[in-house]
């Protein structure tokens, strides 16, 4: 019987009591109180949120003085939702949504992104001619609304794709199993997967990021107003993150106890799908590549967040007077965190 597949997406504090800060990003020696802080996936719990559960499982948000709720999200759940409705403190998201809120004039920002290449992929059948982004222009894709209103149109002004190209996407690997002229999107860590296990093809997967696609996702985004009062908490939330994602990547045995969290709240997660991710995250470089080589993960920087800018608004994504500005911070990152 054929599963079906959603695309894994899709994103407090000063201790009490008087104790001293270490001189390593803001790591409490010891801690009385810890202070509470909340953070909200964008998807069920998987490998490519690794670092957060590690950086939990493994006690590095308690050795910060934090008291982390790593809250899992879900196809019913819209982070950005809960963030501006004040019932979460930061969430998983992208530069799309943190570039929406400077348009709109929200008080939110992104203040980190985990992954310097976003895992988006348009998957297609071996042996079609399929070999590049460009060869697929006029080709049937199936998309799905999300994909539609975030690398579509990158898509479409890089390659001159057209949204007669455009079929429908469910979710469900049937439609493109059944038709080796089709081709999809996805994930390269988990639906490139799925269709090579349950669909019995090993499929040609095109990474969106490697031609251009700048965008910043599994971000951390937060309100203003927190960074604003809670400074500190912040940093030591961003670093103990940090500090979680480099260790988690490394792939070894201490791995475990994040796993065992991964796969507890989200049952569907198994060992093999999880060391899969975990491989292909280190492999297309989507954690540890660009600029993270050199300030550390979750690296961003003003010339990133400017051409990407540019490049979506010529795209038509974005009206030309946006204040980027207003969109990210670069404040808590770039201090070489995993180098």
């Amino acid at each position: 019987m054929m599963t079906k597949f959603r695309i894994n997406r899709r994103a407090a504090l000063g201790v009490l009591g008087g104790s001293m800060l270490t001189p390593v990003l803001g790591a409490r020696v010891s801690a009385q109180t810890l202070d509470k802080v909340s953070y909200q996936t964008n998807w069920r719990a998987q490998a490519e949120h690794g670092g957060f559960y590690y950086a939990l499982a493994n006690g590095i948000y308690k050795k910060y003085g934090l008291d982390a709720d790593i809250r899992m999200g879900g196809p019913q759940q819209n982070p950005s939702q809960l963030l501006l409705g004040g019932t979460v403190d930061m969430v998983m998201s992208n530069s799309f949504e943190a570039i929406r809120y400077a348009e709109q004039n929200l008080p939110f920002m992104c203040i980190a992104s985990i992954f310097q290449k976003d895992p988006q992929v348009i998957i297609c059948h071996p042996g079609q001619g399929n070999d590049s982004l460009a060869a697929l222009k006029g080709k049937p894709i199936l998309v799905g609304a999300g994909g539609r209103n975030s690398f579509w149109p990158f898509l479409k002004a890089k390659f001159g794709y057209s949204d007669e190209q455009i079929r429908p996407y469910t979710f469900n690997m049937a439609p493109f199993l059944a038709d080796k002229t089709m081709c999809q999107q996805g994930y390269i860590t988990s639906e490139t997967y799925a269709i090579q296990k349950e669909g019995g093809v090993t499929p040609v997967a095109h990474l969106i990021a490697d031609a251009g696609f700048d965008v910043y996702s599994t971000t951390i985004n937060i309100g203003r107003k927190m960074v604003a009062e809670k400074k500190d908490v912040v940093q030591r939330f961003v670093t103990a993150t940090l500090e979680g994602w480099a260790a988690y990547m490394k792939e070894g045995p201490e791995n475990a106890a994040a796993n065992a969290l991964i796969k507890a709240a989200n049952p569907d997660m198994s060992d093999d799908k999880i060391a899969f991710a975990t491989k292909v995250m280190n492999e297309k470089g989507i954690v540890k590549s660009g600029d993270a080589l050199k300030l550390g993960i979750g690296a961003m920087t003003d010339e990133r967040w400017a051409n990407f800018y540019r490049d979506m608004t010529a795209a038509g994504m974005f009206p030309p007077n946006i204040d980027l500005k207003k969109a990210y911070s670069l404040e808590f990152i770039n201090k070489g965190v995993g180098l």
